[in-house]
């Protein structure tokens, strides 16, 4: 017997190969050359993920979303560092969002990957969640929690 807590009901979930699908239309959208504002990406996404919540949000799928949404914020981070190019841009940035000067001038002088510099605490403190969410993002979780209650 299976240990989930849905005893005795029938439920569905969307096969693998939609799920890659999915994530892979997220990663050409959100693609470090992507030529537009980051404004009109935000759109582009946001149009992707509203659309395939629809159709897909009967389905039971709370853990892939919320790997979703976490990897599609550490992508955004990435092309946000990518974005701001000088090192004097990226102090300048850092500071405004709030990060002390010692840590700004560390990470913005930083030789390591956009990838990497992306997944550091100090990015994640400058670059929150409700700051991208602010930008536009919409939360891939509320979404899915506000189609899943209604089907």
């Amino acid at each position: 017997m299976s240990s989930s807590k849905s005893y005795g009901k029938v439920g569905c979930r969307p096969s693998a190969s939609s799920k890659k699908r999915f994530k892979e239309k997220l990663r050409k959208l959100t693609s470090r050359k992507k030529a537009g504002t980051f404004k009109d990406i935000i759109v582009r996404i946001n149009q992707t993920t509203v659309g395939w919540i629809n159709y897909y949000g009967i389905a039971n799928m709370k853990a892939f979303i919320v790997s979703v949404q976490g990897w599609l914020n550490h992508r955004l981070r990435q092309l946000i560092w990518k974005r701001w190019k000088k090192v004097r841009t990226k102090y300048k940035k850092l500071r405004q969002y709030g990060i002390e000067h010692e840590e700004a001038m560390k990470t913005a002088n930083s030789r390591k990957g956009y990838w990497r510099i992306s997944r550091s605490e100090t990015l994640h403190r400058a670059l929150t969640k409700e700051k991208l969410t602010k930008w536009g993002l919409k939360d891939l979780s509320q979404l899915y929690e506000q189609r899943y209650l209604k089907g």
